[in-house]
């Protein structure tokens, strides 16, 4: 990484690909690598907030109060860039994402690197992001010769991003961390409105290749069955186990807990990717908000947009 080099890593969150934050042809070799759109910002991981000063111009009283709260951990904060910091890493704006991930090797790695990582999600731009080493290696080969493996990904995730400009608090993208959550350390939350563009902002995003649709339990059988009457093949993704067997159907059960479906959501869209299959179908998650990040994901890998981060409510 000093020499300029790329180096996947393990987070509490999904694996991400890292560069010197500092080098701002380092950060360019991670937009090629993903095929990532250069106003699309990359986060600045850290491995203390002592260092904040070197990415950060100010930081607001409700970004301290959720810095003491959530750090380390699933949470990213948006605040008012340092005027040095290079604007390839904010994505052309005056605003930069900084976490303090809570991974023993992420922040092993950004003790022993003595700098700021960016580091995005490692896997090409837009597709599903990897929650386990063979996932990055299946995304990259011999493209990314370092992988620091370490293990499967204990949340799943994302991290939760929350704006911190100009003294309004708005939730970008819900994330482990919940609104409620959030609201109980620096009050209501303002409405996205006019805010920065962030990681994972896009309207499909996190989206297999096979085409994906989220559809109710109880259409889920019937809409599988026009698939097989014409002979192709169809993936589920339930909450339930089928009503009875069909041809040309492959399903997984994921159960009803939120914390374990986020935890397998990727791994499990992985599969059904790979099933060779010509939709996948998703029985809708409940509108509640232990399942609102779920639901965020789904939709926009499905290219439907983001979900409500009020209610969790497609």
């Amino acid at each position: 990484m000093r020499a300029g080099g790329l180096v996947a890593f393990p987070t509490e969150t999904v694996y991400g690909l890292g560069a010197n934050a500092a080098d701002p042809a380092a950060v360019v070799r991670i937009f090629e690598l993903k095929g990532r759109p250069a106003d699309h910002p990359v986060i600045v991981h850290l491995d203390n907030p002592r260092y904040l000063h070197r990415w950060v111009r100010e930081m607001p009283p409700a970004a301290e109060r959720l810095a003491a709260e959530f750090w380390p951990g699933p949470l990213t904060l948006i605040l008012p860039k340092a005027d040095d910091v290079n604007t390839v890493v904010s994505g052309g704006q005056n605003s930069i994402g900084i976490r303090i991930p809570a991974h023993p090797i992420a922040l092993q790695l950004l003790t022993a690197f003595g700098g700021g990582i960016a580091a995005p999600s490692a896997n090409r731009y837009g597709r599903l992001s990897p929650t386990r080493p063979e996932h990055v290696r299946e995304e990259f080969g011999d493209a990314l010769p370092v992988v620091l493996d370490g293990g499967e990904s204990q949340i799943g995730l994302e991290s939760t991003i929350v704006s911190c400009l100009g003294n309004v608090v708005r939730l970008l993208r819900p994330g482990f961390i919940t609104r409620t959550q959030i609201e109980k350390v620096v009050g209501t939350l303002a409405e996205a409105g006019d805010a920065p563009r962030s990681p994972g902002d896009r309207g499909s995003h996190y989206a297999p290749l096979t085409p994906l649709e989220i559809i109710e339990s109880e259409e889920l059988e019937a809409r599988a069955a026009e698939f097989a009457e014409r002979g192709e093949k169809v993936a589920v993704l339930a909450m339930r186990a089928p009503m009875h067997a069909q041809r040309y159907l492959t399903w997984i059960n994921a159960g009803k807990k939120a914390d374990a479906y986020a935890h397998n959501l990727y791994n499990h869209l992985r599969t059904l990717d790979r099933a060779g299959s010509m939709r996948i179908f998703v029985q809708a998650p409940p509108a509640d908000e232990r399942w609102t990040a779920v639901i965020d994901r789904l939709r926009r890998a499905g290219g439907l947009g983001a979900a409500s981060a009020d209610s969790g409510a497609g």
